[in-house]
């Protein structure tokens, strides 16, 4: 009789192995996101910007300053002109601030996520016939500021900026949304690269697809607010942690300060 040969038993799939797997690749997909954050912070951390203060005079071909919204000096008003509301960026509201003066809004502090639903809901309880809204504001959420500036587009208001108030990163979104936009010599609007609100956290090769959609959706809204998109050049060579602020004759060359031609009758 021949010898009984046995047969070695095979593993199959089970649930457990499955689960255990896909637990093993969402951690692993954890390690690298942190890891592409840290990679990410790095510069910043290791190397900060070498650019003067938020607070030093700008001059042509001198425009890059250092950008901390969260706790920036801003320059005094210069001689002439009222004081300044604020003296740091860190007493500013740390999400936008709604204010009504006559037929006027004044929008101060950072955009946060959720601004955008909030100014909607402010406007809709609103019973005044609005004609502008003032900026003064160091940016923050992207998305929210498009979507803030397509409102004021729609409502037909003009937007200013006072001596001493600012609009830097994401708030020029807004400014640009004015029909008519008002920009006093002592105020500075600044640009440089946006996050998108995609997670900070995610390597190039994962996040590029996300960045290009948002880098899309600005072009589009700066081009359908009259404003010529190639102002994005400044922004796009400027890390996040600088920012570039751009000279009176920039705001008229690039349409950011505009005056719309009268009626003809």
């Amino acid at each position: 009789m021949p010898d009984e040969v046995t047969l070695p038993k095979q593993r199959g799939i089970t649930v457990k192995s499955v689960i255990y797997g896909f637990l093993g690749l969402q951690l692993a997909l954890a390690v690298m996101l942190m890891g592409g954050d840290l990679w990410r912070a790095l510069p910043s951390i290791g190397m900060p910007s070498t650019q003067p203060r938020f607070d030093q005079p700008v001059n042509p071909g001198d425009q890059t300053r250092r950008y901390r919204p969260a706790d920036m000096p801003i320059a005094p008003a210069r001689d002439g002109n009222p004081a300044r509301p604020y003296t740091s960026t860190g007493d500013m509201p740390t999400r936008l601030v709604f204010e009504v003066q006559d037929r006027s809004i004044t929008m101060t502090g950072a955009i946060s996520p959720g601004d955008a639903e909030r100014f909607d809901s402010f406007l809709d309880a609103e019973t005044t016939a609005f004609e502008t809204v003032r900026l003064n504001s160091p940016g923050g959420s992207v998305s929210d500021a498009l979507v803030i500036g397509q409102r004021l587009r729609d409502e037909g208001f003009n937007t200013v900026m006072e001596a001493g108030d600012i609009c830097l990163s994401a708030c020029p979104y807004v400014l640009a949304a004015g029909v008519a936009r008002a920009i006093d010599e002592d105020a500075q609007v600044g640009v440089h690269q946006h996050f998108f609100d995609v997670n900070t956290i995610l390597p190039a090769f994962l996040a590029v697809e996300d960045v290009q959609r948002g880098q899309g959706a600005v072009m589009v809204h700066l081009e359908a607010m009259g404003v010529d998109p190639l102002v994005m050049q400044h922004a796009l060579v400027t890390p996040p942690d600088e920012i570039y602020i751009l000279l009176p004759e920039e705001l008229a060359l690039y349409r950011l300060a505009f005056t719309p031609e009268p009626p003809e009758e």
